[in-house]
């Protein structure tokens, strides 16, 4: 059958799909109540972030070398473990009545995050056909996409009606559940002999990928600066409501992802990227002007639209280098380049907006994420 008519969503996908979403529903229902957990053990309010950035620089050193476990052990024993680790972690969240413990958690927590996050890329990759892996890249994102919309929601409802306990017993089970579902991934043959000599950084790292992801890295260093100062800025220019942004650009992620996939995969990742670049930083350009809820919406949705295509496109690409033996190492050096560009962006905005202000801020975003462009011509010149 033409690959073109094949219908996607069959049912290997679909299951690869709700492990993704349960795994992202887990984290954010955990993720924005941590720090209302931190304050009731008594950590002071410079530490309310502490949890989050930990295990965001967990997951960053990691996923390049985490990546590759999939590869080499299988994914659906990796995939299984991580659901079956990250219960567990849970599970140690609901006991914990020291408040420093949680930060320290959270660090070992982002490791086994990017163990699952970059298996599952990875099989989702290996199911879909090469000629329709942007479109399947896309639309695989809209799980975690949907999750992030609705969880946070959720995890404050749970945490008041019914205590920091129950929270936690409910993502426990959320995820052994997941793991449970990854046990009907298929089978991987048993290791290769030389395995542990496979998990030196020399050949479990996709350093050609790794080196290429400075492209996410330049472009994610504004979404990191966004995400953790946007909601600030708008309550500062007094626009209501404060969260129009993330509103505006998930909405964004959900209706364009699936459209822009099939199109990069008709006129090809190199052709898609530039575009897609270039809306990413007009977006963060035009942000700091908005004085009102229908700008930020529309700063939202310009951002949204080359976010949106970027990274299905930049991974089909990617992928296209690498051997199907090798697609979690690729997802782990591009998962690696997208957390240090979030950690580093959340780090400096705050003193770059109290230094010289949002306009420079938001700036100095916009020419990162633009610089991406020439970066990538010449990576590419390079055979990088």
């Amino acid at each position: 059958m033409n690959e073109r008519r094949r219908f996607l969503l069959t049912l290997p996908f679909a299951r690869i799909w709700l492990i993704s979403f349960a795994a992202t529903a887990a984290g954010f229902q955990l993720f924005p109540t941590v720090p209302l957990r931190l304050r009731e053990l008594g950590a002071p309010p410079a530490a309310s972030g502490l949890f989050l950035t930990a295990l965001t620089f967990g997951s960053a050193i990691s996923a390049a070398w985490t990546g590759s476990l999939g590869d080499l052990f299988g994914r659906r024993r990796v995939l299984t473990g991580a659901g079956v680790g990250l219960a567990l972690f849970s599970a140690l969240y609901a006991v914990v009545e020291i408040w420093w413990l949680l930060p320290l958690l959270g660090l070992a927590h982002g490791v086994v995050w990017s163990a699952l996050l970059t298996g599952s890329s990875a099989e989702a990759a290996s199911i879909v056909p090469e000629s329709r892996r942007a479109e399947g890249i896309a639309w695989f994102s809209v799980a975690s996409t949907l999750a992030v919309v609705v969880s946070p929601a959720l995890g404050f409802q749970v945490l008041e009606r019914y205590g920091w306990p129950w929270l936690c017993a409910g993502m426990t089970a959320l995820l052994l559940g997941l793991a449970l579902a990854s046990r009907g991934l298929p089978p991987a043959p048993r290791p290769a002999a030389d395995w542990h000599r496979r998990l030196a950084s020399r050949h479990a790292v996709e350093w050609g990928v790794l080196r290429t992801s400075l492209v996410m890295l330049l472009v994610s260093f504004g979404y990191g600066g966004t995400t953790s100062f946007v909601a600030l800025f708008a309550e500062e220019r007094r626009i209501e409501p404060p969260g129009i942004y993330f509103t505006a650009f998930a909405l964004s992620i959900l209706v364009l992802r699936p459209v822009v996939g099939p199109l990069v995969d008709r006129v090809g990742a190199h052709r898609a990227l530039p575009p897609s670049i270039a809306l990413a930083a007009a977006g963060l350009a035009l942000l700091p002007f908005q004085r009102d809820a229908a700008g930020l919406a529309v700063a939202a949705l310009v951002f949204g639209a080359g976010f949106s295509t970027l990274y299905p496109a930049f991974s089909s690409l990617m992928l296209a280098r690498v051997g199907p033996a090798r697609h979690g190492a690729a997802f782990g050096a591009m998962l690696a380049a997208f957390d240090i560009g979030i950690g580093a962006g959340s780090l400096a905005f705050g003193p770059l907006i109290e230094g010289f202000g949002a306009t420079a801020a938001w700036g100095l975003a916009a020419l990162a994420a633009l610089a991406a462009w020439p970066l990538l011509r010449r990576f590419d010149r390079a055979g990088a």
